[in-house]
């Protein structure tokens, strides 16, 4: 069969295909307790769901324009100025058939063959395939736990050349969690040209810990916000991941290009959705308080214990429900030589790591190498108590075995 180089150069998406094999094993009825989903683990609040079904009723169920519900943008425009004093038109909103559908959109509309766009590591695992099938150039800037996994302007400035087209910034990240504080990202800012567009990737914005203040680099200054796409979705903070709804708001005619590639593509994100989407932003937010308050008492708990196991150093991570612990010593273990050998057709040792765990101890994690760091894997603690509990406790045992 004939295929085209480009998607010959694309794998899978290593969170979901885990998160599908662990899936695929408890079918099976193997008892395995999955830390690879990226998704709440709590039902989509109620009001949101009746807004669902009265559009439904409603006969809402037609064609939309390509770029979402005027309606929809008019409560994106609002959540912006309450949330994050910020001020757009409905001509700066767009919306997207999910978060990295809206990501997919912007690298198409913006890169051209050999354009760069520059991401920092450890990063969301489908920011370098999307930038490179829009024929781009991922470059990657190795981050360290030394500087809490931030890029620093002297690590930017050596990484910007006459092709670089755009930044990356997810704060707070997947997979770390950590967030920039508004001064650091002022320091980066300076850093940039005029032209070097800074793509924001907000979608964890509402799940926080430690009473932390969150700023992205729109609200430095409103020159800084000419230059500056905000991307964002009810995905994880409603968990509303099933309903593909995400959106961005940036300059007019960015946004007036991605709605008319949209136009020629998927159409219009489903209409029962946005307005669902509505009634998410502008609705009741017990619920969302609630899934913080029980993330908040979840981290301590999965960090606490992961701290616990020798081999093991996690940090803390400042939003997101995400853990991304270093796992390097573990490598140095007796029977690591022995193990590796066992997964000798497998290079990078974070995979062998986790494969070793979901065969021996039934517990899924997503390997480090996913996320451009070898040496670390990432926990979900987007799941029970119980489940925490007894699959760190696996964890630990299946890793007593190496040593």
């Amino acid at each position: 069969m004939i295929l085209s180089n480009r998607i010959k150069k694309v794998k899978p998406s290593p969170t979901l295909e885990i998160t599908a094999k662990a899936k695929a094993l408890k079918a099976q009825g193997v008892d395995v307790i999955s830390f690879g989903s990226g998704e709440p683990d709590f039902d989509t609040p109620n009001n949101i769901k009746q807004a669902a079904i009265k559009a439904l009723k409603d006969g809402k169920t037609k064609y939309t324009p390509a770029g979402g519900l005027p309606e929809l943008k008019k409560t994106i425009v609002s959540k912006y100025k309450i949330q994050n004093k910020l001020n757009f038109k409905i001509s700066e909103i767009t919306v997207n058939c999910g978060g990295k559908h809206s990501f997919y959109n912007l690298m198409q509309v913006l890169l051209n063959k050999g354009d760069e766009v520059i991401i920092p590591a450890p990063y969301w695992v489908s920011y370098p395939p999307m930038v490179s099938l829009a024929d781009g150039k991922p470059v990657i800037i190795q981050t360290s736990k030394k500087n809490n996994f931030k890029i620093t302007p002297a690590d930017l400035k050596k990484k910007i050349t006459r092709k670089t087209r755009a930044i990356v910034i997810n704060s707070p990240s997947n997979p770390t969690g950590v967030a920039y504080s508004k001064k650091e990202l002022s320091e980066l800012v300076k850093i940039l040209r005029k032209d070097i567009l800074i793509i924001s990737d907000d979608i964890y914005e509402s799940i926080k810990y430690d009473n932390l203040s969150l700023f992205n680099c729109a609200n430095i200054s409103q020159s800084v916000k000419k230059q500056t796409i905000l991307l964002n979705g009810v995905s994880k903070t409603y968990s509303m991941t099933g309903w593909r709804i995400g959106y961005m708001a940036g300059p007019e005619d960015i946004i007036k290009k991605v709605e008319t590639l949209q136009s020629q593509s998927t159409s219009n994100p489903t209409s029962i959705a946005q307005w669902a989407a509505i009634e998410a932003l502008s609705g009741s937010q017990v619920a969302v308080q609630k899934m913080v308050k029980a993330f908040t008492a979840r981290r301590k708990l999965i960090v606490d214990k992961l701290n616990a196991i020798k081999g093991i150093e996690c940090s803390w991570p400042d939003g997101s429900f995400y853990v991304f612990p270093e796992v390097s010593k573990v490598f140095k273990f007796k029977k690591w030589p022995k193990l590796a050998k066992k997964y000798k057709n497998t290079k990078a040792k974070s995979i062998i790591l986790s494969s070793y765990l979901l065969d021996e101890a039934k517990v899924a994690v997503v390997p480090g190498f996913a996320f451009g760091n070898d040496n670390y894997f990432r926990l979900s603690f987007a799941t029970s108590d119980a489940n925490i509990i007894e699959g760190i406790k696996r964890i630990k045992v299946a890793l007593e075995k190496l040593n």
